[in-house]
Formats: structure tokens, C-alpha cells, sequence
């Protein structure tokens, strides 16, 4: 199959088209190991007697760790090269997902699901590694079929997970299931390891100078990238609560306020590191070919936010939706059911990407924001009263601009800049997080149906701030190892 974009994706001998499927394959496993709980939710809450209030903290956890865990792997995909760090990413979530799939109590369930956040880094890795290999013209389709195909993950572990479990049999189907996952997460892990690369060969692997931080260009856009760190810690913060005796009591009070005073340390640390990653070259001036305006990255976080942020809250709850709202609904068929929003990855995330391609980069985010504060809209109206199949079909319709949107956020990450191309996905996709946190704590306060409402009102919000969005043009200058300067295209 070949796209205009030039892209075929039947040459294997292709060594960029080759590194693209074993990356998304990649992104694929994670996806499926991060999400394996959703659809074994039905057995997990029977096997452990657990309350919807328990039920809605695992889903919570789930992403909270996530939030820092893309910052840190953004800053070590940048150091070290996307090939060691998603190597060691996938043998390290097998790890954890064999101590989830083993856990006897609700408190290990909980710490488990936490460290498994830590799997949804992955993301960040291959958007760096698919930027290194193709060329800007291209990038977006290719960011799209990566993000794409890899997010299809959880919509295969719902669809043949519960089966797996069932295959199994017994009580502790469940386990087996889960434990699957892990062991082909780390093996595949190995397998990366073994025939990935960094860059194609000849290419030069661009570093930050510093790490700790992104390198800004002037000071006001220092204060405001400071300013964009608070709602990761906030979200934490509210998380932190949501599991105190206020919540569902996973936490004491003593150690929810220790937790709070450790998150204000770790902002302080953060703080300082940003400022001593700055300090020098902004003291000398940044050479006006080295500059670009951090508003860009602010505005694809806001994107993100709404966009993957939503995603993740609505797949996590989708399969008990569908389940308390249409009776007569098995676990296997809601999980089935559910699989129709993340099954659209395969198609509309590589769509958004060709758009902002072809289309331009701006006009096709504002577009496709659009379609998913309308499709959220849609889905508040659902309830006992549709159609199962119509249902279904307002998911999938919704789901495509939602995952659109996402592809048309990272066809612009990589254009920005290249050495800290890791690191802006990580903010972007820590961001995503922070959506997903946001939303999952609301659904914890309200109904289903105010639920999408609230992504509806919140994506509108952000279309308006897409309008502000710059075209990446021209070239941008990366600094070599010898200190000269390298001109990149970004059209």
C-alpha cells in the first residue's frame, strides 16, 4: 500500500519502514499491558469484592503515574536514544504486570496498577524515534501510524483478553490472562533491543546540552513554562486526595499530607533544575536562528489534554458504561462494545496526521477539536433508550476525531525542535495524563452523561486556543556535538 504521501508500507527492506513497524508493534504492547485491567474489571471487582469507589481509584492510578514517568522517559529518550529506553521500558512493565496479574490483596492491586502507569511512558519513546527517520514532509502520517496502530492495543486487549480469561477458566482466568501480557511485553522488550537503531545510518543523533529541563528562548517564555508544570502537580495533588480517608481511604491522612509535601518538593527541585538549564544561555542571548516560542508547546499539551486525556478516561470506563446502561449485556460483549472507540486508532490517528500534512497544521487541529466536542456532545444524550448499534456507531464517530485530533497534535511535536523532541512529547503526553486524571476524578462527582459533557465544554475551550497555533516553516538550527549548526527542514 502506498499513500500520496509516498509511504510504502510493504517494504520491509525500506529500513525507515521497518523501524516503523517494530516501533508501533511496540507501542502496541504497551498499550495492551497499560490496559489490560479495563476489560478484566468485571472478574477483578468479583474476585476481590470490590466497591465502585475501589473500582474508580485502580482506573485513577492507572495514569497518575504516567504524569511524571513521560516527563522522565522524554528527558532519557533524548540522552540515551529511543532504542535502549524502550527496550528497558518493556522489560520493566513485564515485571510489573506479572506482580499486578500474582496481587492477593486490594492494596497490591493499587500498587501495582500505579507502577504499571509507568508503561504508558512508551508513547513518548517512538514519537522521537519515528522523528529521527523520516522526513518532515511525511512525519505526521507516519507519528500517526505509529500512535495509531499502538493505541489499538487496548482495544485488542478488550476484545480478546476476556476470552483469554475465560479460555483459562477458574477463578483465576483473570491472572492468566494478565500474565500473558507481561511475558510478551518483555520479550519483545529483548527483541527491540536487538534489532532496532537510533537513526539511519549516517545520521546524527541530536542531544540537549543540558538535561533537567526544556531549553526556552527568552524569559517570558521561561515563567510560562514554569507556569505549565503546575497542573501536572495539581493533578497528582487531587489524586493524593481522592485515595485519603476523603476518598476511598487507600491512603491515611498522614501519609496523603506527606505525599502533598513531597509533590512541593519535587516542584521545587523542578523549579531549580529548569532555572540552572536556562540560566546560561539566557543570560548570553539566544542566537535568533536557535529560537522558537514555547506558546507552541503550551497550545499541543492543551490539545493533548482534551484530546488523548480523553481517551484514556473514556476507555477506561466505556466497558462498565455500556454494561450498566444496557442490560442484558454479558462482560465480554461490553467489552466488545467499548473496543469500538479505540478500534478507530487504526484508521484516525494516521488520518489526522495526513491532514495536518496536507491540510496545513493548525486548520486541521481547530477541525478536528471540533468534531470531538460535537461527538462528546452525542455521547451525553446516550441511554437506555438507543439502540445498542447506534450507540456503538456515535462511539466510533466520536472516537475518530479524538484520535484525529492526537495524530494532527504530534505531526507538528517533532518540528519544533529536534533535540528536544523527547522531551516535548513528554510534556504533551504528560499532559494527556493530567486530562485523563482530570476527567476520571469528575466521573467520580457525576453521572455518565455530565461526564461527556464536561470533555465537551473543556475541548471547545481549547479550540479556541488552537487559533493562536503557529505553521512550522523553514528550517530550524540544531547544535552538532563539535558545535557547529545544522539547518533541518521542517516543510
Amino acid at each position: 500500500m502506498t499513500t500520496s504521501s509516498g509511504l510504502n508500507f510493504f517494504k520491509w527492506h525500506d529500513p525507515k519502514i521497518k523501524t516503523l513497524h517494530i516501533t508501533w508493534f511496540a507501542f502496541f504492547l504497551t498499550f495492551v499491558v497499560w490496559f489490560s485491567h479495563a476489560p478484566l474489571m468485571v472478574f477483578i471487582k468479583e474476585a476481590f469484592d470490590l466497591s465502585s469507589q475501589q473500582v474508580k481509584a485502580l482506573l485513577i492510578l492507572n495514569v497518575a503515574l504516567t504524569i511524571p514517568a513521560r516527563i522522565v522517559i522524554g528527558m532519557l529518550v533524548d540522552r540515551f536514544g529511543p532504542r535502549l529506553v524502550y527496550s528497558g521500558l518493556l522489560v520493566t512493565s513485564s515485571v510489573i504486570c506479572l506482580g499486578f496479574a500474582t496481587a492477593d490483596s486490594y492494596r497490591a492491586l493499587a500498587l501495582f496498577r500505579f507502577l504499571l502507569g509507568f508503561v504508558g511512558a512508551g508513547f513518548v519513546i517512538g514519537i522521537r524515534m519515528v522523528g529521527e527517520w523520516f522526513p518532515a514532509r511525511q512525519v505526521g502520517l507516519a507519528e500517526g501510524i505509529y500512535g495509531g496502530w499502538g493505541n489499538f492495543g487496548s482495544a485488542a486487549g478488550a476484545m480478546t483478553l476476556p476470552a483469554v480469561a475465560l479460555m483459562f477458566g477458574g477463578e483465576d482466568g483473570w491472572r492468566y490472562a494478565l500474565g500473558l501480557t507481561g511475558v510478551v511485553a518483555g520479550l519483545y522488550g529483548l527483541l527491540y533491543y536487538r534489532i532496532a537503531r537510533d537513526t539511519p545510518k549516517g545520521s546524527t543523533y541530536f542531544k540537549p546540552r543540558k538535561s533537567g529541563g526544556l531549553e526556552v528562548s527568552s524569559k517570558k517564555d521561561l515563567y510560562f513554562y514554569l507556569a505549565m508544570n503546575v497542573p501536572m502537580y495539581l493533578a497528582l495533588a487531587i489524586l493524593a486526595y481522592k485515595l485519603s480517608p476523603a476518598g476511598v481511604g487507600l491512603l491515611s491522612g498522614s501519609t496523603t499530607y506527606i505525599l502533598w509535601i513531597l509533590l512541593l518538593v519535587l516542584f521545587a527541585f523542578q523549579t531549580r533544575q529548569i532555572w540552572l538549564v536556562n540560566r546560561e544561555h539566557l543570560q548570553q542571548g539566544v542566537p535568533e536562528l536557535e529560537k522558537y516560542q514555547f506558546k507552541q508547546v503550551a497550545i499541543l499539551d492543551l490539545a493533548y489534554f482534551v484530546t488523548f486525556g480523553s481517551e484514556l478516561a473514556v476507555v477506561s470506563m466505556l466497558p462498565l458504561f455500556f454494561l450498566e446502561t444496557f442490560s442484558g449485556l454479558s462482560a465480554v460483549q461490553a467489552g466488545l462494545l467499548a473496543s469500538g472507540f479505540a478500534f478507530m486508532n487504526l484508521v484516525s490517528r494516521p488520518t489526522g496526521g495526513h491532514f495536518s500534512d496536507k491540510l496545513g497544521r493548525r486548520r486541521s487541529l481547530m477541525f478536528l477539536i471540533s468534531g470531538l466536542a460535537v461527538g462528546y456532545l452525542i455521547l451525553s444524550q446516550i441511554d437506555s433508550g438507543w439502540w445498542v448499534s447506534l450507540a456503538v456507531l456515535a462511539t466510533m464517530a466520536c472516537s475518530f476525531f479524538v484520535q484525529a485530533g492526537e495524530g494532527a497534535v504530534f505531526a507538528i511535536v517533532p518540528l519544533i525542535k529536534r533535540r528536544m523532541t523527547g522531551q516535548i512529547a513528554g510534556m504533551a503526553g504528560a499532559y494527556g495524563n493530567v486530562g485523563a486524571v482530570t476527567y476520571l476524578t469528575a466521573l467520580s462527582y457525576v453521572d455518565y452523561s455530565t461526564f461527556f459533557l464536561i470533555i465537551a465544554a473543556s475541548a471547545a475551550l481549547v479550540v479556541f486556543a488552537c487559533a493562536f497555533i503557529e505553521e512550522p516553516r523553514g528550517k530550524i538550527a540544531e547544535v552538532l556535538p563539535d558545535g557547529t549548526v545544522q539547518l533541518i527542514s521542517v516543510e
